[in-house]
């Protein structure tokens, strides 16, 4: 047994000197912390790297089957209230798109950009039609402004029909149909279905009610936010203010009893993602800010989404980036521009899908490139110790006159 012991101490690659042969310097204290140093900052950064995982990027055909795409908004329009601002989505498959999913809502600001205290976010409905679906959002004919003419203004509170509380008058815009007008939606729908404009609600009894709170319309902003899901083709949506409608084929917003021009659309958009959100994942227009220099300016934005896949471990996260150019003109009969004051979004989506996949790096790797580290930089300082303490005895013979 003591011939195995002593055949392996001649196998021994690094023979120890006795202690008494051992010289240690100040130099040499000093070039070891410096390597210790140096050591620990480099097994930091390499063990940082090894917990980061590497991504690598792949571009082919998007041939996925999903038939839906999320939309995920949120938009604060300083200048207009809630009651008065109205949500459209259209696409270009022509399927009716009478029953959107969404889920947006409606918050009250006051004027100075905060909640209202003790209101409660509404629900908003959300308008698709497949009759518009084929023409872009913000178009010369996609939405128009709905009035009527002088002449048709309703008559005094006063009137005769206003006796008969069982069937409230429709001020002159009755019809074989509707008889009656007992809310101040019903007055409105009646004056729309004859191409009328309500000028004045405060003439119109069942509207009493609404005359306060249409003077807060410009006197309070609104939060826009939420999702919704569409066909996951080409298509637009659109934010403007009165209700919108079909009429003809064509996108009416009724504004009555105001006028287009009245709408300060100025916005900041706070995010507007397509798909889920993961890390490192960039938005390019949230915190942007649309500000209308004029009175009844149509902001346009102009979107190229790209799907792409995140790969990571064994799950597959499916969303989408996107670029964008964005464009604002004025429009009205003083401007020469046709369209309707509001926030247009129109998007594209790109066949070429983009696939990140994130892989850790192996254990191997990390303890190689460790002991290099650790072995080259104790090398490395052997080295210097070494060429210092040479040049130190050479300068200390110097002194001493021995040096030949």
């Amino acid at each position: 047994m003591a011939t195995v012991w002593e055949k392996l101490k001649e196998l021994d690659a690094y023979p120890k000197p006795l202690e008494d042969f051992r010289i240690k310097t100040f130099q040499g204290g000093a070039v070891t912390i410096l390597s210790t140093v140096i050591m620990l900052a480099l097994f930091i950064s390499e063990l940082s790297d090894y917990l980061t995982p590497t991504l690598t990027e792949e571009l082919f055909v998007d041939t996925s089957r999903s038939n839906k795409l999320r939309i995920n908004l949120g938009v604060e329009f300083p200048k207009v209230a809630c009651s008065y601002l109205s949500i459209d989505a259209m696409d270009s498959s022509g399927e009716q798109h009478s029953q959107i999913e969404h889920s947006i809502f409606k918050r009250r600001l006051d004027a100075d950009g905060n909640p209202i205290v003790g209101d409660v976010p509404v629900k908003t409905e959300v308008l698709g039609d497949s009759s518009i679906g084929k023409m872009p959002a913000g178009s010369e004919n996609s939405t128009t402004e709905h009035h009527g003419t002088d002449a048709d203004k309703p008559k005094n509170v006063n009137d005769t029909a206003l006796a008969k509380p069982q069937c409230g008058s429709c001020y002159g815009a009755e019809t074989s149909h509707l008889k009656c007008c007992n809310t101040c939606e019903e007055v409105q729908e009646a004056y729309r279905l004859k191409g009328w404009a309500v000028k004045d609600l405060s003439l119109i009894e069942q509207c009493a009610g609404q005359a306060e709170e249409m003077k807060a319309i410009f006197n309070e902003g609104c939060q826009i936010y939420g999702y919704m899901e569409v066909n996951r083709v080409s298509g637009s949506f659109h934010i403007a203010p009165g209700k919108s409608f079909t009429l003809n084929h064509v996108h009416v917003h009724d504004v009555q009893p105001y006028s287009s021009s009245q709408f300060n659309m100025t916005h900041k958009i706070r995010s507007l993602t397509f798909g889920e959100n993961i890390p490192g994942k960039t938005n390019p227009i949230d915190g942007m800010d649309g500000v209308a220099t004029v009175e009844s300016t149509m902001f346009q934005y102009y979107l190229k989404i790209v799907p792409f896949t995140y790969e990571k471990k064994k799950e597959i996260i499916l969303s989408n980036q996107f670029s964008t150019t964005r464009h604002q003109k004025a429009v009205g009969s003083y401007s020469g521009e046709s369209g309707m004051p509001g926030v247009f979004f129109q998007y594209e989506i790109s066949p070429i899908m983009i696939k990140y996949s994130e892989k850790s790096k192996s254990f191997g790797h990390f303890a190689v490139s460790v002991c290099a580290i650790i072995g080259g930089v104790f090398t490395v300082a052997g080295l210097i110790d070494s060429t210092i303490y040479k040049w130190a005895k050479l300068f200390k013979k110097l002194e001493l006159g021995k040096l030949g």
